[in-house]
């Protein structure tokens, strides 16, 4: 843990003079972080990643040269730091951003505009809470993303009945749901996802996720279905919540502000599944900073679910499940490539437990 006295340092690394200078005067209003220095590509950034030794570096996607990737691979292997990609809103951009998560970058942040955030404030008080975020990290050892695998079946887990699986991540989450989504059968029941993203990346983070599994991913639409064999991902910058109509489940997409300072939050969605689907939901919290989803997850236990958390060994950032520990809103504990197995151990348990029909 950082002494709160020590300032965060950062490198900031943009091919563009304009974003450098603006990342570093927006970066500046926080009093506890200082822009060590800048680079205008790949190549400086490495002379001044061993000069400074940064505590968080931004990267630029696209730059002259070497590309962020490249770069973040070289230095992922030989010199690690904690890194945070600032990418424009776009498909293509956030394609090459989530490829950068993969390799170990902890964050993504939109380039920063006035139309996104609305003021210069609000756009330094964002960037200055992510790099906070980002500084607290752990780095770990990459983890091998999985191929797609044909987990073995599981037949009954929907069988007459209305369970779902409600999962909360956030800085780390990104790898860590490859991990278990790829793990669970094609049998599952349908499957909610509240990943803290920007909008578009939810987007293209279901199509790599549909690459993994044999389960149909998709961002969620305000409406759709909930259905076995299933998973919705809340799109960025929408909450998403359970709601029903007669025996059909399904999800409604809203823009209340943000909780927790993030939207989508999964306290929202948690929060309708513990009214809604009760003791035939499980939940499951992963990697990421803060306390989303904790208050949630304590309202699903108390309405009979069974709930799992990732452990700290395997998280990036132990927040987010080490809160809900705390409220004691968790059943089970587990590493990451644990949590799969313990998903469908506890349908399994609800299905005996569902008395059959006459």
């Amino acid at each position: 843990m950082k002494s709160k006295s020590k300032k965060i340092r950062v490198l900031v690394v943009d091919d563009s003079a304009l974003m450098r200078k603006m990342l570093v005067e927006l970066l500046s209003r926080d009093k506890g972080i200082e822009v060590v220095a800048t680079a205008k590509d790949p190549y400086e950034a490495r002379e001044r990643l061993v000069e400074h030794r940064p505590d968080v570096m931004t990267l630029d996607v696209e730059m002259p040269r070497m590309d962020g990737v490249t770069f973040l691979e070289k230095v992922m292997q030989h010199f690690p730091v904690r890194t945070v990609v600032i990418s424009a809103v776009t498909a293509e951009g956030s394609d090459t951003a989530l490829k950068m998560l993969e390799i170990g970058a902890v964050d993504i942040i939109p380039k920063p505009t006035l139309e996104f955030a609305g003021s210069l404030t609000a756009i330094s008080e964002m960037l200055a809470s992510r790099i906070r975020n980002a500084s607290e990290a752990r780095l770990l050892p990459r983890l091998k993303s999985p191929q797609m695998v044909k987990p073995s079946a599981s037949p009954g887990l929907v069988d007459g009945t209305e369970r779902i699986v409600a999962i909360a991540s956030s800085t780390g989450g990104t790898e860590a749901l490859k991990i278990v989504v790829a793990n669970l059968p094609k049998e599952s029941p349908g499957i909610l996802v509240v990943q803290h993203m920007p909008p578009v990346f939810t987007k293209t983070y279901a199509q790599v996720l549909q690459r993994l599994t044999t389960l149909k991913v998709k961002e969620a639409e305000h409406g759709d279905k909930v259905l076995p064999g299933q998973v919705l991902i809340a799109p960025g910058n929408f909450h998403m919540e359970l709601a029903r109509n007669g025996a059909m489940y399904f999800v409604q997409l809203h823009q209340k502000p943000p909780m927790h300072g993030v939207r989508p939050a999964a306290d929202f969605l948690m929060q309708s599944v513990a009214r809604l689907a009760g003791p035939n939901a499980v939940g499951v919290i992963l990697t990421g900073m803060g306390r989303d989803g904790a208050d949630g997850l304590l309202a699903m236990k108390q309405a009979g679910s069974f709930n799992i958390a990732q452990d700290e060994a395997t998280s990036v950032v132990f927040g987010m499940p080490k809160e809900a520990i705390k409220l004691g809103a968790i059943d089970e504990v587990l590493p990451v490539d644990r949590i799969a197995e313990s998903i469908v151990r506890a349908l399994k348990k609800m299905q005996k437990a569902t008395p059959k029909a006459a």
